[in-house]
């Protein structure tokens, strides 16, 4: 259920759909490129708007969120992965992110 960055990066080149579900000042302040803000607290009242024909990688600050989210998108019925070590990791790493509204 946990993926690592090095698997988010390589997803990400292929067109994952990538959900961050931290607030929106989380994700103003940084965010992997590419990704779909719907804060944790929102995710149930945008479950049609989740594909139901690929897996869909959720991501946080640093993984707890995420893991949350993931589970609760696979009892739902949706293929759902967290990234372990999210936002604050793939930034560690050196890797392109994003700021800004």
């Amino acid at each position: 259920m946990e993926v690592t960055t090095e698997e988010l990066a390589a997803a990400l080149a292929q067109g994952a759909f990538v959900v961050d579900v931290r607030t929106h000042d989380e994700w103003v302040e940084m965010r992997v490129p590419g990704v779909t803000l719907i804060p944790l607290q929102e995710l149930g009242e945008h479950i049609e708007e989740m594909p139901d024909d690929q897996q869909i990688w959720v991501i946080c600050a640093v993984g707890s969120r995420s893991l949350h989210a993931a589970e609760a998108l696979q009892r739902a019925g949706f293929d759902a992965v967290s990234v372990a070590g999210g936002t604050v990791k793939w930034v560690e790493e050196g890797r392109p992110f994003e700021s800004g509204a």
